[in-house]
């Protein structure tokens, strides 16, 4: 593991225990982060989604960790009840903010099955980090963050499926 992935790791597992351990943390830093990427500064893997409110049909804005692969990315939820993803699975459209710059896509939640296959082939070229692991215990960070800091946590096809049936994994394509 090169020097830089270990400093990673530090982040990593640093935010994970912070977000796993205190999630009021995380809505108390949102408003924060959605200014930040509204600005040209580097944010690494994150990005403001914003979707259509399922009730009210007005955007609504969140920071996320976002995979990108130009035509097609990546988003992968914390948990299955976030107000963002019941939106997108509703409106099944997003637009991904990134500074000055934005795209709208469509976007497709991905069976548990499909996306342990995307997430382990994604992250198996790249070191097993057990700290991040060890903190995050069944809460994973998002697979944008561990691809960003080149880390992965888990080994097995099928510890990838139960994350992502606990953390669902949606798949944007350019709209």
């Amino acid at each position: 593991m090169s020097v830089t992935q270990h400093l990673g790791e530090l982040v990593v597992a640093t935010f994970a225990l912070a977000f796993t351990r205190t999630p009021s943390l995380i809505r108390l830093l949102n408003p924060v982060m959605s200014r930040l990427l509204m600005t040209p500064l580097p944010a690494g893997p994150n990005a403001l989604l914003t979707v259509r409110g399922r009730r009210t049909g007005r955007p609504r804005s969140s920071p996320v960790a976002y995979l990108d692969f130009g035509d097609r990315g990546f988003l992968q939820a914390a948990s299955n009840d976030l107000n963002w993803v019941r939106n997108l699975r509703a409106s099944r459209e997003a637009v991904i903010r990134k500074g000055r710059a934005s795209r709208k896509f469509e976007a497709t939640e991905l069976a548990p099955q499909t996306a342990a296959q995307i997430l382990h082939d994604l992250l198996a070229p790249f070191p097993r980090s057990g700290l991040i692991a060890g903190v995050a215990g069944e809460d994973r960070p998002p697979v944008a963050v561990l691809h960003y800091f080149r880390l992965r946590v888990d080994d097995a096809l099928a510890d990838y499926a139960r994350v992502a049936m606990r953390q669902p994994v949606f798949e944007l394509r350019r709209g």
